[in-house]
């Protein structure tokens, strides 16, 4: 999607009011959300807000300029992700109503897929924290992204966990993502940014409110193939973390702790209630069959990227051809041809037999079938 479309979210964005059910209703009624943006009052009314969202809508629309506001963002360097683009987290938008627009400050990769959250209190114990370290670490080392809030206790520590063990985490926040909370992880949202992305559906500049923190939560579990509640008291916010993943099909841990510990009570009665307990970090593993993550970011590597690579992997499968004959069966420019067989000698797809003539390295050497 381009700037001038990206504008026209970014402006509904600001609308208290208008999240992911009414921007679909908008949707559905002008096709686009140029149309609606330039629409009257009458006609939002018509398509079914009520009264005080149109004219929030129409207040917000007569003091901003979408330009300008566009360009700020950019300038921050927060990139804008609408349902509409390609590079939407696909995790997130199978949940019900996944929020319109997202705004990352950072990088999301195609390997973030394989995520697992890992949440818990803001007054974690030695306990918790030796848990959480030691799953951080765990989680880093067998390539699966870890997501969680930034907040303090669990949170940051499982953050700065998976950044020891060189792995990719993502941090979901209930503020802009360049209103970093607490301000004490303003070096850790840094390091986050270099491995990984700080991501919120709140408007760049919205400051942390309280009412902010359970919304997001549901972000935290949509990304997430799982949710790992390590310890958390009767009416911690992880909580909320757990019920959302619940609610979207997703499989929810919990790390049993002393019946005696109030850190862990919501984590015990969650267990009670049919959350799987957390015995063995490599049970997590099994129970989400996260171990194609390092088969799947091989096949990535040397299984063919376009048609070009795939149409010389096939020509090349029975005997070695010169680059000329392989020229004169496919049809195809010669910097074309080169450069795919440069690519696939790196990836170990093909091997020169001699000089300009190639073979297709065959699927018991390379690993991989066609």
């Amino acid at each position: 999607m381009d700037a001038t479309d990206n504008k026209y979210w970014v402006g509904f964005s600001k609308v208290k009011g208008i999240g992911a059910a009414r921007t679909k209703l908008l949707l559905d009624r002008f096709g686009d959300l140029s149309s609606a943006w330039n629409a009257t009052g009458e006609q939002m009314r018509e398509a079914g807000l009520s009264p005080k969202i149109t004219q929030a809508f129409l207040d917000v629309r007569k003091n901003i300029d979408l330009d300008r506001e566009l360009d700020h963002i950019l300038r921050s360097e927060i990139r804008i992700l609408t349902i509409e683009d390609n590079e939407y987290p696909k995790r997130l938008l199978s949940i019900e109503f996944p929020p319109p627009v997202i705004f990352v400050k950072g990088k999301i990769v195609e390997t973030d897929e394989y995520a697992v959250a890992v949440v818990g209190t803001r007054h974690v114990s030695s306990y918790g924290s030796q848990v959480a370290g030691e799953l951080g670490r765990f989680l880093a080392q067998n390539h699966i992204c870890v997501i969680s809030g930034l907040a303090r206790g669990v949170d940051a520590v499982a953050h700065r966990a998976v950044l020891e063990g060189g792995g990719r985490t993502i941090a979901v926040l209930g503020s802009g993502v360049d209103v970093v909370y607490p301000p004490e992880h303003r070096e850790l949202a840094a390091r986050i940014i270099e491995n990984g992305a700080l991501i919120s559906d709140y408007y760049p500049g919205t400051p942390p409110e309280g009412v902010n923190f359970p919304p997001r939560n549901r972000i935290i579990s949509g990304l997430s193939l799982a949710t790992v509640i390590v310890e958390a008291g009767e009416r911690s916010g992880a909580l909320i973390t757990a019920e959302f993943a619940a609610s979207q099909g997703r499989e929810v841990f919990a790390v049993p702790g002393s019946i005696y510990a109030p850190r862990s009570k919501g984590a015990n009665r969650l267990i009670r209630d049919g959350a799987l307990p957390l015995l063995n970090f490599s049970d997590l593993l099994e129970v989400l069959n996260l171990s194609q993550v390092e088969e799947f970011r091989y096949a990535k590597q040397v299984l063919p990227e376009n048609d070009i690579e795939l149409l010389l992997m096939k020509t090349l499968q029975n005997e070695p051809m010169h680059i000329d004959e392989i020229k004169a069966t496919l049809g195809l420019p010669m910097e074309k041809i080169s450069a795919a067989l440069v690519m696939m000698k790196l990836k170990g797809l093909v091997k020169e037999t001699e000089n300009l003539t190639y073979l297709s390295i065959n699927e018991t050497e390379s690993g991989y079938g066609l």
